[in-house]
């Protein structure tokens, strides 16, 4: 019997603002625990990395935001379904918020952390790519946008 692999593509945005991380805070669909995470989601059919993670940064918290560059590529195994994410992460200013936007039913509220905020609520992120696209922004890696060619 053939199984065929299907990692899932997805995008993530880290927007910064004056020493503060813009996050999500929402209920795992497989747990049920309440936990914090970017801005992020899957890729739509007919959209570019760069429109989706516009789009989801939109729908979770309401601010429309740049993007700035990327601060990588990751491929996650999670353990709590086994399954495959390939995620691009990037990072993103905050323009505004908007005007009426209502959040994806999955997000509780979104918060403004601190480093310091975010090392004490280190335990409840959803995944460790969390952090980690955040201690790559703190480092000052960052990749131009053009460095991903979409054909």
């Amino acid at each position: 019997m053939s199984r065929h692999w299907h990692p899932h593509l997805t995008v993530a945005t880290v927007v910064h603002r004056d020493g503060r991380y813009l996050l999500v805070e929402e209920r795992d669909k497989q747990t049920g625990a309440v936990v914090f995470n970017q801005p992020a989601g899957h890729l739509e059919p007919g959209e570019s990395l760069a429109q989706a993670a516009l789009r989801e940064t939109r729908e979770e918290t309401g601010w429309e935001v740049t993007l700035a560059g990327i601060l990588g590529f990751s491929l996650y195994r999670a353990p709590s379904n086994g399954e495959t994410y390939y995620r691009s992460s990037f990072l993103a200013s905050p323009v505004g918020p908007l005007e009426g936007a209502t959040l994806d039913p999955d997000i509780i509220a979104t918060h403004w952390f601190s480093g310091e905020e975010l090392r004490a609520i280190s335990d409840r992120m959803r995944s460790p790519l969390v952090l980690a696209d955040i201690e790559r922004h703190r480092r000052g890696t960052l990749y131009p946008l053009d460095l991903i060619h979409e054909y």
